[in-house]
């Protein structure tokens, strides 16, 4: 793993319960939160192999099914486009859940957001305004 995804693990740790949007084909931030405690959701539009005891689920979060994100104290996705930025912030305060997400290299963030920066030249990017943003 690599270190900015180190250091996103160890941001999300103290949750008792995530949800991963669009985990892709890299499940590796997902199962090293499941190996510390944490209940781990992925998500993504297509089916996708996540290590046991993450548990996956298909959702599009541009139109969630909320019951997915219940219960989760935080949100997240990598490399989040910035079309995604909006509805990732909406159901992450539909839960009222942390919300957090790095982009894909020189995407700027499309919502408000606090920055900080990550071993490895990565930022995360947590969205500063509204409930889901505590």
């Amino acid at each position: 793993m690599d270190p900015p995804d180190r250091a996103l693990v160890d941001r999300l740790a103290a949750a008792d319960s995530v949800v991963e949007v669009g985990v892709g084909a890299h499940p590796d931030v997902a199962a090293a939160l499941a190996d510390r405690g944490v209940a781990v959701t992925a998500t993504d539009v297509v089916a996708r192999s996540v290590p046991d005891p993450v548990a996956f689920v298909v959702d599009d979060v541009t139109d969630p099914t909320p019951a997915v994100y219940d219960g989760a104290d935080a949100v997240f996705a990598r490399n989040c486009p910035p079309e995604l930025h909006r509805p990732l912030r909406a159901v992450a305060r539909l839960v009222e859940a942390d919300c957090a997400f790095t982009t894909l290299g020189g995407d700027p963030p499309a919502v408000p957001v606090t920055r900080e920066s990550l071993p490895g030249g990565e930022t995360l990017f947590r969205p500063r305004d509204g409930p889901g943003t505590r």
